[in-house]
């Protein structure tokens, strides 16, 4: 299936969605949101080996923003023979925060009741659903942890950016209070009813910020938030999409969402 959008953000073509309605693991279907921009050389596998894992009651959602590799192609071709697939092509590079926020809108108006963000580059493992998914059954909020327990579970990446997140945790933490030990983690799942409750039109953040903001808001809402572990795998192929401004838009962040608290204005 496939979704064209112009340059307001409307919908041109939106065929019937047809989804695999099997109801063996947790009551509810399960989506999976995966931004993508320059994913070409890994789009199609992660594509395969998350459908061949979970047969049951998953589907995909990939928001690509026009990428000139040919990431969207690659998609469209899946979706055009596999009907747990859909495309949803902008028409730019719209960042990260404003694609996740309209997979979310997409999932409430198709039903989902689980919400699953994942990275594109097989960074997250998709071995590492299941885990969500489980700890759905006792959480609104579950989030694929790379520091639980003192430990850090990461592969491949340069001692300055494991600095650089693990930084970023412990200062989320302080300035906010957040018993989350990685707020930055962008592989969680959400429960629907989460995401009806924490006003989506006033999130505008991205990168880092959008993840902090999301468990915060999910937070500060009286949801139940659970870690489960995760190993981290520094992508093989493709760049990374993290930039300076991700970076200062998250020291900044915290202190504006902690205000917003304080003022009842969240």
């Amino acid at each position: 299936m496939l979704f064209l959008l112009d340059q307001t953000g409307a919908i041109r073509y939106n065929p019937t969605s047809v989804y695999d309605q099997s109801l063996q693991n947790p009551a509810g279907k399960t989506l999976v949101i995966i931004p993508t921009y320059n994913e070409a050389e890994n789009i199609e596998s992660l594509i395969l080996t998350v459908l061949e894992r979970y047969s049951e009651n998953l589907d995909m959602l990939v928001i690509d923003d026009s990428s000139p590799d040919g990431t969207g192609v690659i998609v469209e071709k899946i979706a055009a023979n596999e009907p747990r697939v859909t495309l949803l092509k902008r028409p730019g590079k719209l960042g990260l925060g404003t694609a996740y926020l309209m997979g979310f809108r997409y999932a409430l108006e198709n039903g989902y009741e689980r919400i699953i963000e994942m990275d594109a580059d097989f960074s997250h493992d998709p071995a590492s659903i299941a885990s969500l998914i489980d700890g759905m059954e006792r959480a609104d909020l579950v989030i694929g942890s790379r520091y639980m327990n003192n430990t850090v579970n990461v592969v491949n990446w340069p001692l300055s950016r494991l600095i650089l997140s693990k930084t970023a945790s412990i200062y989320t933490r302080l300035i906010t209070g957040m018993p989350v030990s990685d707020p930055t983690s962008g592989f969680k799942c959400l429960s629907r009813k989460t995401l009806k409750t924490i006003s989506l039109d006033r999130i505008h953040s991205q990168g880092y910020s959008f993840q902090i903001e999301i468990n915060f808001r999910v937070w500060k809402q009286g949801f139940t938030i659970h870690e489960v572990p995760i190993i981290f795998v520094d992508r093989t192929v493709g760049k990374s999409k993290m930039t300076r401004k991700n970076i200062v838009e998250a020291v900044w962040m915290v202190w504006w969402l902690k205000l917003l608290s304080i003022v009842g204005r969240l």
